[in-house]
């Protein structure tokens, strides 16, 4: 018998990856419900939300085996979608309970490629920390939604240099060194939610936390040594657009 995608959404979340563990199934979350449930009862009041979809990215070729996985949750597939996106994409959707699931394939791809394959099942339930801030850093037109997800893993993880239950810096600055691209919308995102931190309703603790964190990101990422297409690219400038259009799907994760 099919289960039935539960109500609350961050619950669903856990059931999904629970069920893809079972399955051994190479799929984890990002977006709002990973951010969330990875910043659990430590997150200050003012930073929680409740995501109104639920994302995913899956192992290069295990679209066939994600799309098991979901059937058997009580999902359907966006046949049309599928068809043309399926190699980059996947869409499946929640009648019940008028939500979507996003299901990225070996890569996340919006406004930049963010690299994930070799790092995919390095946490048992969410992308690292790295990536899951990653994602939200390449995002050009960052809106509040994103700019307090930012806030929520900065305030309950500290950044440093190793995965876990810590930001990965060295990670966030080893992928924007070789994408100049990356590495300007990064650092202008970082600039923007340091510049908005004080209008957060926190905890003093919770926004120097926050406030370190920015520091120690934008340091790591000026430190790093940048290869040689990002010093090429780096010359063009703004001259040229650095970033992609993402296509929209549904709603926002």
């Amino acid at each position: 018998m099919t289960a039935a995608p539960c109500p609350d959404v961050l619950a669903e979340a856990r059931r999904l990856t629970d069920a893809a563990a079972a399955r051994e199934t190479p799929v984890r979350l990002l977006g709002g419900a990973a951010i969330m449930l990875r910043a659990g009862d430590r997150l200050q009041p003012a930073l929680r939300r409740t995501p109104v979809d639920i994302d995913l990215v899956a192992g290069a070729g295990a679209g066939g085996a994600v799309g098991a996985l979901l059937d058997a949750c009580g999902y359907r597939p966006d046949v049309a979608f599928n068809r043309v996106e399926g190699a980059r994409r996947l869409l499946f959707h929640d009648d019940a309970n008028d939500r979507q699931i996003d299901v990225f394939v070996r890569d996340f791809a919006m406004c930049h490629t963010i690299p994930i394959g070799e790092r995919l099942l390095i946490e048992r339930m969410t992308l690292p920390l790295a990536e899951l801030l990653l994602t939200k850093l390449q995002i050009v037109q960052l809106n509040a939604k994103d700019r307090h997800d930012v806030y929520a893993l900065l305030q309950t993880h500290p950044v440093g240099a190793h995965d876990g239950a810590m930001v990965n810096a060295e990670r966030i600055a080893r992928v924007c060194a070789r994408d100049w691209g990356l590495y300007t919308t990064a650092m202008l995102n970082l600039e923007r939610v340091r510049e908005q931190l004080p209008a957060v309703p926190l905890a003093a603790e919770a926004s120097a936390r926050i406030g370190a964190g920015i520091a120690a990101l934008v340091g790591a990422l000026e430190a790093e040594p940048k290869s040689r297409a990002w010093r090429m690219r780096a010359r063009i400038g703004e001259r040229v657009r650095w970033y992609d259009e993402p296509d929209e799907v549904g709603p926002e994760p």
